[in-house]
């Protein structure tokens, strides 16, 4: 059907490749590009005698005009994103020269900056109209799965949504002091953050793992969660009409948390430039550099994943209640593409969001987020491609704040 470049050679391009040639009636050739092609290339390796082609190029995201000769030169249908959110604007810059559709898995964010917000890749809605092309964002697992659940409850099960909290929980071991399931550098700023939840209209801020519960997670167990912000708070505060809370929350080890509050209090996660021996250095970036890549922890780590959507509303006249959510397993996860449960959940969605894009399923100028979309043939595929998902009508319920 077609051509895609897959930008990124980490552990989520793994999957997204390794997913994409499971489909090659859709994805005939792939273009695998990142600024280290030797990534890209033990990807291909692979993946020798897949029907769909593969080739691989070097390529620096932050340079435009790099990515828009890269497109030039291959002519994919679709680019899909899956470098880090740095690179975002600079990529959709390039889609747009080229009026080629695009695809990312998590918002852009400034790297001087980190705050979370949509309102740099907002403001690209009207010159991707104009150009006739689309752009998916957020089609990775959360941000993505979780609009599309939350697109899926609202369309068959709910007259009106009020409450939407979204757990992220992972049972997985790997066996290190403290490592991060992916990107350290986006995961660490991610946490440190403040932590925001939408209620009634207003954004209330929280100090960083301020708000903890503990809750039982099917095929997980009880595990310490904390109220995080997360990005589709933002995408979903619009799309889902008349929604009055959301949450989301991640689980994280006792000592998970005392590992980063004592890199914390040495200056680690610092995004503040330092001098260190004649050069300006920023901690984070160092501690990226030493903490263990997330792409090798693949073959250390056991246990699951458990990522979903706890539901309250209306439906009749009556209130009703509704848990969608999937459970992943790391080592199967390895064992089929050679990648763990994180960045199986996060490349299974891309592939998914991209697969609809070329088959026009989801197709219409503009930019768009996953849950503004008709989500049945994304539910449908999920259950087909690696990632199914249960039900609970009856869900333990977290308390108001």
């Amino acid at each position: 059907m077609g051509k895609a470049l897959v930008i990124g050679a980490g552990g989520v391009a793994n999957v997204v490749v390794h997913k994409c040639c499971q489909v090659p009636e859709v994805f005939e050739e792939i273009c695998l590009a990142s600024r280290t092609i030797k990534k890209c290339q033990d990807i291909k390796d692979k993946l020798t005698g897949s029907r769909t082609k593969i080739r691989v190029a070097q390529l620096d995201a932050d340079n435009t005009d790099e990515v828009i000769t890269l497109i030039k030169d291959f002519k994919p249908d679709i680019v899909i994103n899956v470098a880090l959110p740095y690179q975002d604007l600079t990529i959709m810059d390039a889609c747009l020269a080229t009026g080629v559709d695009y695809l990312d898995t998590a918002n852009y964010e400034p790297p001087d900056i980190p705050k979370f917000e949509y309102k740099w890749q907002w403001a690209y809605r009207e010159k991707f109209a104009a150009a006739g092309i689309t752009a998916l964002l957020g089609s990775g697992f959360d941000p993505g799965v979780t609009g599309i659940f939350c697109a899926y409850a609202q369309k068959h099960y709910f007259d009106e949504i009020h409450t939407i909290d979204i757990v992220d929980a992972n049972g997985g071991d790997h066996g290190y002091p403290f490592a991060t399931n992916f990107n350290p550098e986006i995961n660490i700023r991610e946490i440190t953050a403040k932590g925001r939840y939408f209620k009634n209209g207003e954004w209330i801020e929280t100090d960083p793992l301020s708000v903890k519960k503990v809750y039982d997670l099917d095929e997980i167990g009880p595990k310490n969660i904390y109220l995080l912000y997360h990005e589709e708070l933002e995408s979903l505060a619009l799309n889902i009409k008349g929604v009055k809370q959301i949450r989301f929350w991640m689980t994280f080890s006792d000592n998970y948390i005392n590992h980063l509050k004592v890199l914390q209090n040495v200056g680690m996660t610092s995004i503040e430039p330092i001098e260190y021996e004649g050069r300006q250095i920023i901690p984070l970036q160092f501690l990226k550099a030493v903490l263990p890549d997330p792409a090798s922890l693949g073959p250390r780590t056991k246990g699951k994943t458990n990522i979903g959507c706890i539901i309250q509303g209306i439906k009749d006249g009556k209130p009703k209640t509704y848990y969608v959510y999937n459970v992943c397993d790391h080592q199967e996860c390895f064992a089929e593409v050679g990648s763990q449960a994180i960045s199986y959940t996060t490349g299974v969605p891309a592939m998914i969001g991209a697969m609809l894009m070329m088959q026009g399923v989801w197709k219409k100028p503009g930019v768009f987020n996953v849950e503004e979309f008709d989500p049945d043939p994304f539910m449908e595929a999920l259950n087909k491609y690696g990632l199914p998902w249960k039900e609970d009508f009856a869900p333990t319920l977290l308390d108001e704040e």
